[in-house]
């Protein structure tokens, strides 16, 4: 997410009546003996439509960069994709937006209108080259960009897709496998930590080994082709689909991951086959660079091995994180970010409502987190943009003394909580409240961090210092207690 006026950082959500704190399942049948009934096998589908909006009619402001960033044409669709994973009666739906970013609001509407399943996850490419679905940059810092019109479509888009995925289900294995690729990111803050393993996995007919589809995951801000770009796109992301999509002859659904500190495909050398460097914010690099990603996938993929994705397993939880953020209370003040508040009063766990002409009281919002049991893959669904640092476990220690909090305790890591033998974050997962930051990495006051002279890019598009702490130590006691 790039700095703007306004941060992205003040996205609020709202979440089902449940707390959330038990898992959507309940514990899976055990293996039957000989004669008897086993556990049901795994159906898998997967579906896609297309969200693209009309340019034209009228204004489609461009969403990740700056105000007044009117689309001019359409360069490649935008679309909604899904899988569907069922065993028996359970069902859990994980979508991908090529979009910047999806409220929470939004997600719940999802829900709602696909009762027959028992967890759905909605998350945003983080499209930096789509509409503006978040408010942040229409015309003016006091105008939102969002066309409410097309969010319902989205909305609309996303179920059919889910439906249509959960329509063509059929029983199916699966492969997992990872490749790294750090030469493919660029790391934009201090310290420098990177998280570079993409995950893929290829689902076949459990008879006669014919593709059902593929899932990717990799971190990185599809933001390619530059703030200068007019022409709607799916970025890198639409290319590296495509290119497994014509490869192996199915669907391919691609999620993003860890993309906060910050992961980007901006300044990463890319040369064409011949060799030539290509410029940067441009068609040609895009387009290569997706390439190059897709490549990494056929990687990932050549090494895959059987994977059990069964039992199925959803459990989330809320969570509610202080509005530090003054950008974001200005924001609201004046009604360009319309979002539900609530009176901060020191517990996560729990909240009430805010008057809409709040002020003058601390002031919090309502976010979630999520893992997925499946099997011996982990999942982890975390609301923003989380940093390398916080999910491998890399926090910097000793903290450098220009710090704001030095003292802060390192936060859980996210992968640490994870047992399985296989892992994988799922980023911008049903919200996007921005930057999640180490704590004791948080950088507004002078002295500087690194002997720099001014602060580094994070802080402006993130809810605030307490965001990593709590999400991570609320993640911590979910699958803890999950287990």
């Amino acid at each position: 997410m790039r700095r703007i006026l306004l941060s992205a950082a003040v996205l609020v959500a709202i979440v089902p009546a449940s707390r959330g704190r038990e898992p959507f399942f309940p514990p899976s049948p055990p293996l039957r003996g000989r004669g008897e009934q086993e556990r049901p096998v795994l159906e898998v589908g997967f579906g896609e439509t297309d969200i693209t909006p009309a340019v034209g009619k009228e204004p489609v402001y461009l969403a990740g960069f700056g105000q007044n960033r009117k689309a001019t044409k359409v360069h490649d669709p935008l679309f909604a994709r899904a899988v569907v994973l069922r065993e028996g009666k359970r069902k859990i739906a994980l979508a991908s937006v090529d979009l910047v970013g999806f409220f929470r609001t939004n997600v719940v509407k999802v829900r709602k209108r696909l009762p027959g399943f028992d967890y759905v996850l909605v998350s945003s490419t983080h499209n930096h080259e789509g509409p503006d679905t978040l408010g942040l940059w229409g015309p003016s810092p006091f105008v939102s960009g969002i066309d409410e019109g097309y969010l319902k479509t989205v909305e609309q888009q996303i179920v059919k897709a889910i439906e249509q995925a959960d329509a063509k289900a059929v029983p199916a294995t699966a492969r997992l496998g990872s490749a790294r690729a750090p030469d493919l990111l660029h790391d934009g803050r201090e310290p420098y930590i990177k998280h570079d393993e993409l995950v893929a996995v290829h689902f076949r007919q459990t008879k006669g080994e014919k593709p059902v589809g593929i899932v990717v995951q990799w971190n990185c801000h599809p933001e390619t082709l530059g703030g200068k770009n007019t022409e709607i796109s799916a970025d890198f992301a639409g290319v590296t689909v495509k290119y497994l999509q014509d490869k192996h002859r199915c669907p391919v659904v691609y999620l993003t991951g860890t993309v906060g500190g910050l992961m980007t495909s901006l300044h990463v050398p890319v040369k064409n086959k011949d060799g030539k460097l290509l410029s940067e914010e441009t068609w040609e690099k895009t387009e290569r660079y997706g390439i190059l990603i897709g490549e990494v996938a056929e990687r990932a993929l050549k090494s895959a091995r059987p994977v059990r994705l069964t039992p199925l397993r959803a459990h989330t939880r809320e969570v509610f994180v202080p509005l530090d953020n003054k950008l974001y209370l200005l924001g609201r003040q004046l009604g360009v970010l319309k979002r539900d508040a609530y009176l901060w009063k020191g517990d996560a766990s729990k909240a009430e409502a805010a008057p809409a002409a709040e002020t003058k009281k601390p002031l919090c919002m309502k976010t979630e987190i999520g893992w997925l049991s499946l099997g011996e893959l982990d999942v982890a669904a975390i609301p923003g943009e989380i940093y390398p640092e916080l999910v491998l476990d890399k926090v910097q220690d000793p903290p450098d003394p220009g710090a704001d909090f030095p003292t802060a305790p390192i936060e859980p890591a996210i992968y640490k909580q994870l047992r399985g033998p296989h892992r994988m974050l799922i980023g911008l997962a049903n919200d996007e409240i921005g930057y999640i930051i180490p704590k004791r990495q948080w950088d507004e006051k002078k002295p500087f961090c690194y002997g720099r002279k001014r602060a580094q890019y994070g802080e402006a598009n993130s809810v605030g210092p307490e965001a990593a702490p709590l999400l991570c130590n609320a993640f911590r006691d979910l699958v803890g207690k999950a287990k």
